[in-house]
Formats: structure tokens, sequence, C-alpha cells
């Protein structure tokens, strides 16, 4: 309040000085140029001044408030653009994590082609098409963000695999993967995408080639790596037979494969359970059974000596010793009780057989523990029981059937 009766006091001055210097002289001005002439008063001129400067400073507000006002003036203004941006970008995002993606790739296109750095949206864009089935579009959609921003074009790449692989069409993921890794080697996410593809199309031999690119560039931990390592590894001896026609080539490519493991590698139980399994299939028992052997007496696993029960090896009797030997150590494995039965079967002792059959079911409920024992009671008469554990062991291998509807008994 006192500064506005401040500046009302100074502005009756002002005005007062005014007045007095009006009255005492008017001024003169001339002003001429060819046949333009313009006189007037001092006071007069001034006046006609601050007029013009005045209308000119209307006219520049009113330019602003068109170009910076609401919707009210001027619907199309920078404003308002940022805000139906703004809303499409919201609304879009929305949509796609909703899973509505016809709206979604409506608006995020939108909001991509107006924003300085559309990256994002022209890839939610791609993805909604994608979804969609509409696979051009979504083609598009990437090709165009390479336009604005060809600086991303790794980060476009990877969205481009990941929507090929969602779409089926694993072949061009490959293709667009191969790509980026010769464009970025090191990079963690072509690699780790690379190798989900590998797995995925189950192309071991591949996956085994990427392996030392994936722990150099420390992709995996070391116990996802070890563990994938195995996988590809065991996989791989079991296609190296696959491949070939006859058996005497597969038995060459099964060599080949277990030759390039490294010595440690042929230690690993996995990987010796798979390589004595593809022995055991070729045909080829005596060599599995001194494999599996070798592997227990170095270290015991449960699933080497169930599967050193199915090979026949040289020596029955010495096989069946061998595995009592293990008992010591190992009386509670269901596993190898069920070994120890079949081993005991080879060798005709049907009452030894018997026991450790029937050791293994008390230890676990086994399918093919009841099966063995249900063979093994068939011959010996015991039929009643025979069938009952075939029954069982049928109900064992998927307990599913159990729940599912069954015709009524035919009445004689």
């Amino acid at each position: 309040m006192k500064r506005a009766y401040l500046l009302l006091v100074v502005a009756i001055v002002v005005a007062t000085l005014l007045g007095i210097a009006v009255a005492r002289h008017s001024g003169y001005v001339l002003i001429a140029y060819d046949s333009f002439r313009y006189e007037s008063s001092l006071w007069a001129t001034l006046g006609l001044l601050v007029g013009i400067v005045l209308v000119l400073w209307l006219v520049k507000v009113l330019i602003s408030a068109v170009l910076h006002s609401t919707g009210v003036v001027n619907p199309w203004s920078r404003r308002n653009r940022s805000r139906r941006t703004r809303l499409a970008i919201e609304q879009g995002q929305l949509d796609l994590a909703e899973g509505r993606w016809a709206s979604a790739q409506r608006h995020l296109h939108r909001a991509a082609e107006a924003e300085r750095q559309p990256l994002l949206y022209y890839l939610g864009a791609a993805r909604a098409a994608n979804e969609q089935g509409r696979t051009e579009d979504s083609d598009n959609l990437l090709e165009r963000a390479l336009e604005r921003q060809p600086q991303a074009e790794l980060a476009i790449a990877l969205t481009h695999a990941q929507l090929q692989v969602d779409r089926g069409d694993t072949d061009a993921a490959l293709e667009t993967l191969q790509a980026m890794h010769e464009r970025h080697p090191h990079n963690p996410q072509v690699l780790r995408q690379l190798q989900r593809l590998y797995q995925q199309r189950g192309d071991w031999s591949a996956l085994i080639r990427l392996m030392p690119e994936l722990r150099k560039d420390k992709v995996l931990s070391a116990k996802e790596l070890a563990e994938l390592e195995r996988r590809a590894w065991g996989q791989n001896l079991s296609l190296a037979v696959q491949r070939e026609d006859d058996g005497q080539a597969a038995r060459q490519s099964l060599e080949r494969a277990w030759q390039q493991l490294t010595n440690a590698q042929r230690q690993e139980p996995q990987l010796v359970l798979a390589y004595a399994e593809q022995l055991r299939q070729l045909g080829a028992e005596s060599e599995a059974e001194e494999i599996l052997r070798t592997a227990l007496k170095r270290e015991y696993e449960t699933h080497l000596a169930r599967l050193y029960g199915l090979v026949r090896g040289s020596d029955p009797a010495k096989q069946l010793q061998t595995a009592e030997g293990w008992l010591k150590t190992h009386p509670d494995d269901p596993g190898l009780l069920l070994t120890l039965g079949r081993l005991s079967l080879q060798n005709r002792l049907w009452g030894k057989a018997r026991d450790y059959l029937e050791g293994s079911l008390r230890l676990q409920r086994n399918p093919e523990a009841c099966a063995e024992l249900a063979r093994l009671l068939a011959g010996l008469g015991e039929n009643e029981r025979s069938n009952a554990l075939f029954q069982e062991g049928l109900g064992l291998l998927d307990e599913r059937l159990l729940a599912l509807p069954l015709p009524d008994p035919v009445r004689a």
C-alpha cells in the first residue's frame, strides 16, 4: 500500500513538471524528406512516439498469446502439442502394459513422430503391431526408428530379433543376431539372446562354439555356465549318434564328440551318463559297463548306478559283485537296489533278485522296480501279485490315468 502511494506521488510530480515544461515552451519538430513534410510541436511528437511504442507492445503481447495460449485461443499451439504428445505417451504405455495392442500402436506411433527422442515409443509400437500379427507394420516402425535414431542400431536390432522369435521366425532372428554379433562381438545382450536362440533351436554345436565368449564376457554366472555347458555337451553326445545312418558311422561320430571333451569334462557324471547311454543304444554294452564302472569307482552317483544295471558287461557275475560292493556305503539307495535286482536276474539268481527288488520298492515306489518284480513273480507263478504290481507300475508312470473315467466292466 505504501508503495502504491509513493508511485502515485511520483506520477503527480512528473505530470506537474511535464505540464510546466509544456506551458513554458511547446517546442517545434520538422521532418522533411523529398515530398514528405511533417511538422508539429515537440510534445505532440513525443506523445505520438509513445503511442506507437504502446501499439507495438500490444501487438507483441497478442502474438505471444496466440502462440502460447491454451485451446481457447489456439488449439494447435506448441503448448497443446506437447500436452497431446504427453497424453499419447501415457495412454500408449498403459495400453501396451495391459495388452490393448491396436490402441498402444496408435498412441505410441503418434508420440514417436512428435518426440525428438522417439526410440522407446517406436519400439513399443513395433511390439504392439507384432502382437497383432501385423509383421510388416512392425518392421516398418523399426525401420523408421532407425532413420530417426541411427545411433540406436543395436537396440533396434535386438528388439527386432526378439520380435522375430516371438512370431516363430527363428531363421530371421538368427540372421539378425549374427549380424549384430559381428559388429558388436562382446555385447552381453547379443550373446545372451544368441545363447537362448541356440537352445531353442536345439543347435548344441553352435552353443558349444559360443561357450568361450559367454565365459570371457561373463554373460552368465559360473554356476549357470557350468550347468549349460554340461547340458550342451550331453545333448551333443546324443545328437552325434542321431546324425548318422549306420551303426559304424554313428559309433565313430560318438567317439569324436567324446574326444572333444576335456579330461575334466569326461569325468562329469552327467556327461559320462550321456556317453554310456549312447554306447548302450549302439550295442557297445561292454564298453558302457567299463565306462560306468570306472566313473562309479571314482565317484558314486545314483543315476550312473541305475544305468549300470541296464548294461550287460563281459562278465555278469563280476558285474554283480562290483555293484554289491557299492551297497556297503549306499544301502538306502533304491536305484542301486534296482540295479542289483536286474544284475541278479542276469545271473539267474531269482531269490536274490526278488529280495533286492522288494528292498528297492520299500524305499521308493518306482514303476521300473514294479515292472521288474512283476515280471519275475509272473515267471515264478505268482500271477496275482504280479498283476497288482503291473497295475501299480502303470499308475506310477502317469498318475493322471487314475483320474480319467473308464467304461464299466463287461459282464459275461
